[in-house]
C-alpha cells in the first residue's frame, strides 16, 4: 500500500465532476501495489482494476484520440499541436467522459499517480527537445527592428490588458465575484505573452520559417519571449517567496547558480565527451543513453535547488547545438516516443480538467474579451511597429497574426496559474479554449494573405539564353553531401571561365532540419572555425576553395550553409539566388543510379525540395544526376584532356537552355563538345511552329559559335515517334563523360510519342529519366536543364 501526495489540480477538479468517487483528503490517494499485475478477464476480474493495465489502455487511448484529430484537421492545414490539444479536450467530460460511468472507469482518482510521473516525464523531454530546437545564437540576429517589434509585441498588449483589468476591477460592485475579478490582472498578463517556440512551431507548420518575413518573426519573437520569461518569472518566485524581498531575491540566486553549473559545468564537460568520442560519426547509443540520463538528472537537479522541474531539462537542451549531428540525431530519437507516446497522457490530463459544459457563458466572454484584447494589442504592436520600419503593409499584417500564436507552453501555464488558485476552474477552461480556437483560426486565415511564392513573381529572364555573352556567369550550387561535390565541380569546370566572362559560384550546403526547429541560412567566410553544428561542411567547402584557387582569379567562390526542413529548403535557395542574380541553380537530384541504371539510393524528404525548386526558381534550374561510384576530385582535375561533353536537342524552350550551357563550354579546349539535334521526320502541326523558328536561331547560333572549333562538333538524326529517340540515345553507350539534356518539350510531342507513359522521375523530363535510369550509359553524369519562363511549356 502507498499514500501518494497529489497536485491540487488532479483531485480537486475531479472531485468537482459528477459520479465521481473521493476520499476525505483531497491530497491523499491511497494505491494497492501488490494489484499491480496480476489479473485476467479469465479469471473474472478486470484489467481496469490494476495500475498498469489501466496506464497502458489510457495512453493508447490518448494517442489514437490525437491521432484521429489530427487526420481529421489535415484537410484543413491545421497542425498536429492543435490536434494534440483537441484530442485531448475531446476524451475529458467535454465529450467522452460525459458517458456515465466512463470517468470513473477509465480515469479513476487512484490512475493519477502513475498518469503524473509518465505526463511529468514527457513534459520534460518536450521542454528539453524545445531547448535543442531553439537556436541561441539567434540572438546575434536581432536588428533594432527586431528588437523594437518584439517588445511592443509584449508591451502593448500588456498595457491594453492591465488597464483594462484595473479599470474592471474599480467599477466592480458585486462583492460575489471579488475574487474571479481580481484575478483578471494575472489573466491579463498570461494572455499578453509570447512563446518563441510556438511561434516558431507554426512559422514551419505553415511553411514560411525561411521566408524573410519568418526570419524576422522568429527573430521578434526570441526578444517577446525574454520580455515574457522576465515578466513570468518574476511572478511565480514573487508568489513563492510569499511577498518575502530576501526569499525573492534568495530563489534568483539559486536559478543562476543551477544554471551556471548546467551551463558551465554540465553541458561543456557532456559537448566535449561527445565530441572525442564521436569524431565526425553519427550519434552512437551510448552517448544518447548518456544524454539521456544527463536530462533526467537536470530535472532532478533544478527541482533540488527549488526551481521548477521543467527548467533543467530546458536550460540543457539550449546548451546542445540545434541541427546535425548532435540536435538533429537527439530531435529524430525523440520526436516521436515524445509527442505520440509520453505526451498524450499530458493532453489527456489537460483535457480532463476541461469541462465546456461547466462554464458560464458570463465567464467565458470574460476571458474571452481579454483574450481577444491581448491578441488584438499583439497584433497592433507588431504591426504598426512592422509599418514604421518600412515593411510592406500585407508583410506588417500577417508578422501580427503570427505574434498572436499560442499553444502548449501557454497551457502549461494557465494550468501552473490554476494549480496556484490564481484562476478558478471555468476561467482555466475558457482560457484554454480561447487558445485552441484563437490560434487555429489564425492558423486558417495566414495562408489566405500571405504565399511567399508570390515574390517570386516577375522575375522574367533570368535564363543563360538571355545572358550577355561577355558577362559574368553567376551559378548557385546546392550541396546535399560531399558526394555531390565531385560532379558538381565536374560540371563546373567545363564552363571555362575568362577575363571577359569570369564564374561567380555560390555554393549552399543544405542541411536536412527537423520540423519546427530553429533555421539557419548563413555565409561561412572561415571554414576552419565552423560550429558544432555545420562542421560537416569543411570538407565540401575546402574542395570548392581549391577550385577556385586552380582558376587563377578567373573563379570565385562564395560558401552558404543552410539547415533547414524539407519543405522550406526552397527558400534559401530563392533568397540567395534573387539577391545574387544567378542564372543557374545547380541541384542534385534526391536518388542515386548504379551503373546499370538502378536506384540504390533515394531521400524522398529532399524531393520535395527539388520540386518546389523546380516549380518555382526565380531563374533556371539544372538537376545533377549522379549515376554509379563517383570520381575522385583528383581524378576529375587530372582527366580534362579526354573529357567528352554531350547535349541532347529535340526542341523547346528547355532545349534551348541546355543549347546555352553548352555554348559556355565551347571556349575549353579540353573539351570535346557534341550537340546531337533529333530531326522529326514528318510535318509538324502549326502550333509548333513559332517554337521551332525559336530552335533553328538557336541552333544557327550556337553554329556560327563553333564554326572553326575543332573540339565541337554537330550533327542530326532522323526519328519518326519515341522508339526511334530511344534508339538514337542507345548509341550513346559508354561514350560520354557528362550528358547535358532539356526537361521539358513541346505537348504531344511526336518525338516522345509512347515514351511519357514510363517516366517514372518526373522531375527529370522524358529524356532526362531514360538517360538516368538507362543501362548502356556507365557512370555518366547527367545534366536535366529547365529554363526559367512563364511555364507555357508542360513537361
Amino acid at each position: 500500500m502507498m499514500v501518494s501526495t497529489m497536485e491540487p489540480e488532479n483531485v480537486l477538479v475531479f472531485g468537482s465532476m459528477p459520479k465521481t468517487q473521493m476520499i476525505q483528503s483531497s491530497h491523499l490517494v491511497c494505491s494497492n501495489f501488490s494489484r499491480l499485475t496480476n489479473a485476467s478477464v479469465f479469471y473474472s476480474s478486470s484489467p481496469l482494476t490494476l495500475m498498469l493495465p489501466l496506464l497502458l489502455l489510457q495512453l493508447s487511448l490518448g494517442s489514437a484520440a490525437i491521432l484521429v484529430t489530427f487526420y481529421l484537421l489535415r484537410p484543413f492545414g491545421l497542425p498536429l499541436m492543435l490536434a494534440q490539444v483537441l484530442g485531448g479536450v475531446l476524451l475529458g467530460p467535454s465529450l467522452l467522459c460525459r458517458i456515465p460511468g466512463l470517468l470513473n472507469m477509465i480515469f479513476p482518482i487512484r490512475s493519477f499517480l502513475l498518469m503524473d510521473v509518465v505526463s511529468t516525464m514527457g513534459f520534460m523531454f518536450y521542454f528539453f527537445l524545445v531547448g535543442v530546437q531553439t537556436d541561441i545564437w539567434l540572438l546575434k540576429k536581432i536588428t533594432k527592428k527586431s528588437f523594437a517589434i518584439g517588445f511592443f509585441s509584449v508591451a502593448v498588449p500588456m498595457i491594453l490588458t492591465l488597464g483594462m483589468s484595473l479599470l474592471w476591477m474599480q467599477f466592480n460592485v458585486n462583492p460575489n465575484e471579488k475574487k474571479k475579478v481580481d484575478s483578471l490582472p494575472e489573466i491579463a498578463k498570461a494572455e499578453s505573452l509570447v512563446s518563441f517556440q510556438i511561434v516558431s512551431y507554426y512559422l514551419s507548420e505553415l511553411r514560411v520559417i525561411n521566408s524573410e518575413i519568418g526570419r524576422v518573426a522568429l527573430c521578434s519573437s526570441m526578444v517577446s519571449t525574454l520580455c515574457s520569461t522576465c515578466v513570468v518569472t518574476s511572478n511565480i518566485l514573487w508568489s513563492q517567496s510569499k511577498d518575502d524581498l530576501s526569499r525573492f531575491f534568495q530563489s534568483i540566486c539559486y536559478g543562476i547558480i543551477f544554471a551556471s553549473l548546467v551551463c558551465c559545468i554540465l553541458g561543456p564537460l557532456l559537448l566535449w565527451e561527445m565530441k572525442h568520442t564521436l569524431g565526425g560519426q553519427p550519434l552512437k547509443q551510448g552517448n544518447l543513453v548518456v544524454l539521456f540520463i544527463a536530462v533526467l538528472m537536470s530535472g532532478f537537479w533544478g527541482h533540488s535547488f527549488g526551481l521548477n522541474i521543467y527548467f533543467g531539462p530546458l536550460l540543457f537542451g539550449l546548451i546542445i547545438p540545434s541541427g546535425p549531428p548532435l540536435g538533429s540525431a537527439l530531435v529524430e530519437k525523440l520526436d516521436v516516443i515524445t509527442n505520440w507516446v509520453l505526451m498524450p497522457l499530458f493532453f489527456v490530463k489537460f483535457g480532463l480538467a476541461v469541462d465546456i459544459f461547466a462554464l458560464s457563458l458570463k465567464t467565458y466572454f470574460k476571458v474571452q474579451f481579454f483574450a481577444l484584447l491581448g491578441a488584438f494589442g499583439k497584433f497592433l504592436g507588431a504591426s504598426l511597429c512592422a509599418l514604421s520600419c518600412q515593411m510592406p503593409q500585407r508583410d506588417a499584417i500577417v508578422l501580427g497574426f503570427f505574434m498572436t500564436f499560442q499553444g502548449v507552453i501557454e497551457l502549461d501555464l494557465f494550468r501552473l496559474m490554476k494549480r496556484k488558485q490564481i484562476i478558478g476552474d471555468e476561467a482555466f477552461s475558457a482560457m484554454c479554449l480561447t487558445a485552441l480556437i484563437g490560434s487555429g483560426v489564425v492558423a486558417l486565415v495566414v495562408p489566405c494573405f500571405y504565399d511567399p511564392s508570390k515574390r517570386y513573381e516577375g522575375y522574367y529572364g533570368r535564363t543563360l539564353a538571355h545572358s550577355r555573352h561577355n558577362s559574368e556567369l553567376r551559378v548557385l550550387v546546392c550541396i546535399h553531401e560531399e558526394q555531390n561535390v565531385p560532379s558538381a565541380i565536374n560540371v563546373l569546370a567545363t564552363l571555362k571561365p575568362t577575363k571577359q566572362s569570369p564564374i561567380a559560384v555560390y555554393m549552399l550546403h543544405m542541411f536536412e532540419l527537423m520540423e519546427s526547429a530553429t533555421p539557419l541560412l548563413m555565409r561561412q567566410k572561415r571554414p576552419k572555425k565552423l560550429s558544432t553544428r555545420t562542421r560537416d561542411s569543411a570538407p565540401i567547402i575546402d574542395a570548392f576553395k581549391i577550385f577556385e584557387e586552380n582558376h587563377d582569379g578567373l573563379v570565385s567562390v562564395s560558401p552558404f550553409i543552410s539547415v533547414s526542413p524539407p519543405q522550406t529548403m526552397h527558400e534559401d535557395v530563392f533568397q540567395i539566388a534573387l539577391e545574387k542574380g544567378t542564372s543557374l541553380v545547380m541541384i542534385p537530384f534526391y536518388k542515386k543510379f548504379h551503373v546499370g541504371g538502378a536506384v540504390y539510393l533515394s531521400k524522398r524528404s529532399l524531393k520535395i525540395a527539388n520540386q518546389n525548386v523546380l516549380d518555382q526558381a526565380p531563374c533556371s534550374v539544372a538537376i545533377l544526376v549522379d549515376r554509379g561510384t563517383l570520381k575522385t576530385l583528383h581524378a576529375i582535375w587530372a582527366g580534362w584532356s579526354s573529357s567528352e561533353v554531350a547535349v541532347i536537342f529535340l526542341g523547346g524552350a528547355d532545349d534551348q537552355e541546355a543549347l546555352a550551357l553548352a555554348a559556355k563550354m565551347t571556349g575549353c579546349q579540353n573539351i570535346n563538345l557534341t550537340l546531337i539535334r533529333i530531326i522529326y521526320d514528318g510535318d509538324f502541326p502549326d502550333k509548333y511552329m513559332e517554337g521551332i523558328r525559336n530552335d533553328n536561331e538557336s541552333l544557327g547560333q550556337f553554329q556560327t559559335n563553333i564554326s572553326g572549333n575543332t573540339c565541337a562538333k554537330y550533327w542530326e538524326e532522323v526519328a519518326k515517334d519515341g522508339a526511334g529517340t530511344a534508339s538514337v540515345l542507345r548509341t550513346l553507350e559508354n561514350q560520354y563523360d557528362i550528358i547535358v539534356v532539356g526537361r521539358r518539350h513541346y505537348d504531344t510531342f511526336p518525338l516522345l510519342s509512347g515514351l511519357t507513359e514510363s517516366n517514372e522521375n518526373k522531375e527529370l523530363g522524358v529524356i532526362g529519366d531514360m538517360l538516368a535510369s538507362s543501362d548502356f550509359l556507365g557512370n555518366t553524369t547527367i545534366l536535366v536543364v529547365q529554363q526559367h519562363t512563364d511555364n507555357s511549356h508542360s513537361g
